[in-house]
């Protein structure tokens, strides 16, 4: 199964925005992120808001991504389908924990 990801510009940097991860216990406000530095981390999902990043610059970290795993999907922007699969992720948290 691929996983979804938007490459933003950050402070001069690519980040890697995954809209359909949870980055915390709060699936309204953040989503799972990556990058060169920091590695993975929550994100507020109001980075979906900065400058696309280019294929040029975002290369590196995609490649980066893909050795450590991941299958990627690009896209665009973030969705209420993919908010849904954050609430969801969150709401079998809380019945596990």
């Amino acid at each position: 199964m691929k996983t979804k990801v938007i490459f933003k510009i950050l402070k001069g940097e690519v980040i890697a925005l995954f809209p359909e991860d949870a980055g915390d216990s709060n699936p309204f406000a953040t989503c799972l992120s990556y990058q060169h530095i920091g590695q993975h981390g929550s994100a507020s999902v109001d980075l979906a808001r900065l400058k696309a990043a280019t294929p040029y610059q975002y290369i590196s970290l995609y490649v980066e991504l893909e050795q450590i795993g991941y299958d990627l999907l690009i896209v665009k922007k973030f969705s209420r389908k993919m908010l849904q699969e954050r609430i969801a992720q969150c709401e079998v948290q809380i019945v596990a924990d």
